[in-house]
């Protein structure tokens, strides 16, 4: 438990490997292609690619991020996901044993044109009184650096809270730390399908475009 924490609270992300695996992970890998294929054909615009000029300078082509909110709000699989004991019991290590689901994310990076999104802070996008909130990004599909799989820079958590850091700023607003951290120079986190990535809403993080020849899909609680 200590090694988790420890680690997690000295670099500001954790990796846990394997953590969905077998017949829970194919059940949530289908659910997930089921919600992406119900959003297409919904008509309604799903394309959450981030405006702002670090977004023009990292791809000025027209790519796309499919996108929608609390997955478990459509797959029973997925909530029993958000309730699973491994899951949690990693949460438990960095958070301690009171946890609560505040919202998740469906993302996939469609091959060859696939979003990026600027490197940035969360926490200005839901502020917590005690800085507590996390993110864990679950892993359906591998996550290459070629099919741009987050970055980050680890103990930058410790910076706190950076105001204009939001990723979707114009030039003229943009933080000095845009040039003191610009994303080619970010970790690259790789992952497989199951493993999740943890990570402080202040760590500095962001993804580069999807230029392979794959799908990445990845689902944020």
């Amino acid at each position: 438990m200590s090694d988790v924490k420890s680690f997690f609270d000295e670099q500001g992300y954790y990796v846990a490997k394997g953590l969905f695996h077998g017949d829970h992970l194919s059940k949530l890998q289908r659910d997930f292609d089921r919600i992406v294929n119900q959003l297409k054909s919904s008509k309604e615009e799903i394309n959450a690619r981030w405006d702002g000029d670090a977004m023009k300078e990292l791809d000025p082509k027209q790519s796309i991020i499919y996108h929608t909110h609390n997955v478990q709000s459509y797959s029973e699989n997925w909530m029993r996901a958000f309730q699973d004991q491994a899951f949690l019991d990693v949460i438990e290590k960095i958070l301690g044993p009171d946890i609560m689901l505040h919202h998740s994310k469906l993302f996939q990076k469609p091959a060859g044109k696939g979003a990026p999104f600027p490197m940035h802070q969360d926490w200005s996008y839901f502020p917590t009184i005690k800085d507590t909130m996390i993110a864990g990004i679950i892993h359906l599909s591998e996550a290459s650096d070629e099919m741009g799989c987050l970055r980050v820079y680890p103990g930058s958590h410790r910076l706190g809270r950076m105001l204009n850091f939001s990723g979707q700023e114009l030039r003229e607003e943009r933080h000095k730390l845009w040039d003191e951290y610009p994303l080619e120079n970010g970790t690259i986190l790789e992952a497989e399908p199951g493993d999740v990535v943890f990570f402080h809403y202040c760590t500095l993080h962001g993804s580069m475009p999807n230029n392979s020849n794959q799908i990445r899909k990845t689902v944020l609680a």
